[in-house]
C-alpha cells in the first residue's frame, strides 16, 4: 500500500512510540492530582506464561502487565508502568507517580492487589487517603465459547487502607474504562487474536505511543479538550504531526 519495506514502518513505529514515553516522562511533573485511580492490565509477549519453555522469560516472553493511572477530575494519565504483577513493579509505578504529583494530599483507589498498600506507604507516606475496591467473583462453570465470559461479580465493597479517603470516591471506575480505552485502541491487547506483540520493545512503544495520544491529542468527549489540558499540562491539543515530530 504504500511502497516501503514493512520492517522500516515497524522501526518508525517503535521511535514513536518511544518519543511518545518521552514526552511522557517530560510532561507528566509537577501535578496537582488530587483523586488517583490505579489498576493493573494484562497482556503478554510471543506466548502466554503458561506456555514457556525454559529460557523464554529471558528473552522477555510470557505475561507483562501495564499498571496504569488515572486522575478521576481530569481523565489524565499521569503515569504507566510495563513489568510483572509483583512487588517490585508496584513499588516502581507508585514511586514515579509519587515524584510526578505537587499536590499537599491525595486520594488513591485501587483494587485488592496486596502489593499496593506496601508501595503506597512507601511513595507517599502518610499524604495519602487509601481506599479499596473489592470484588467478589462467582465461579461458574462456563462451557463451549462461553469460557470466556467475564465471570459474575457477586459481591462489590469498599475498604478504608490507610487516611481519611471520602467513600463517595472510593472507586476504580475511571480506571476499568480506560482498560476498556487501551484494548480497544492497541490491537495487541485484544483477546483471542494473534495480534499479541512478538517483542517486548514494541509492545513498551506502542503503550508509550498510547498514553502520549490519548493524554495530548485524543479529544475527551466529556470534557471537550484533551486530558493534559484538562490537567493544565498545555494549553492546546497536539496533533499526530507533533508526536512523530518528537521522535526526530
Amino acid at each position: 500500500m504504500t511502497g516501503i519495506h514493512q520492517d522500516t514502518i515497524c522501526r518508525l513505529g517503535v521511535r514513536v512510540g518511544n518519543a511518545g514515553a518521552r514526552v511522557m516522562d517530560e510532561q507528566m511533573r509537577g501535578l496537582t492530582c488530587k483523586t488517583i485511580q490505579m489498576d493493573e492490565i494484562w497482556g503478554f509477549i510471543g506466548k502466554k506464561q503458561k506456555n514457556l519453555r525454559k529460557g523464554d522469560e529471558a528473552r522477555g516472553l510470557g505475561d507483562v502487565w501495564t499498571f496504569v493511572s488515572i486522575d478521576a477530575e481530569t481523565r489524565m494519565v499521569p503515569n504507566y508502568f510495563v513489568g510483572k504483577r509483583d512487588s517490585y513493579s508496584a513499588n516502581t509505578f507508585v514511586s514515579d507517580l509519587a515524584e510526578r504529583i505537587d499536590s499537599e494530599r491525595v486520594q488513591i483507589s485501587t483494587d485488592a492487589l496486596a502489593a499496593y498498600v506496601d508501595a503506597i506507604e512507601r511513595g507517599f507516606g502518610s499524604d495519602a487517603d487509601y481506599g479499596q475496591i473489592v470484588k467478589t467473583f462467582g465461579n461458574a462453570d462456563i462451557e463451549g465459547q462461553r469460557r470466556y465470559s467475564p465471570a459474575e461479580i457477586v459481591r462489590i465493597r469498599k475498604g478504608v487502607v490507610s487516611g481519611r479517603p471520602e467513600w463517595k470516591h472510593i472507586s476504580t471506575s475511571y480506571i476499568e474504562r480506560q482498560n476498556l480505552t487501551m484494548r480497544m485502541h492497541m490491537r495487541r491487547l485484544t483477546r483471542l487474536t494473534n495480534a499479541f506483540s512478538k517483542k517486548l520493545e514494541n509492545f513498551k512503544a506502542a503503550v508509550g505511543l498510547h498514553f502520549a495520544y490519548y493524554n495530548f491529542v485524543r479529544f475527551h468527549k466529556t470534557l471537550r479538550m484533551t486530558p493534559a489540558m484538562a490537567g493544565g499540562v498545555t494549553n492546546h491539543a497536539w496533533t499526530i504531526r507533533d508526536l512523530v515530530e518528537a521522535a526526530q
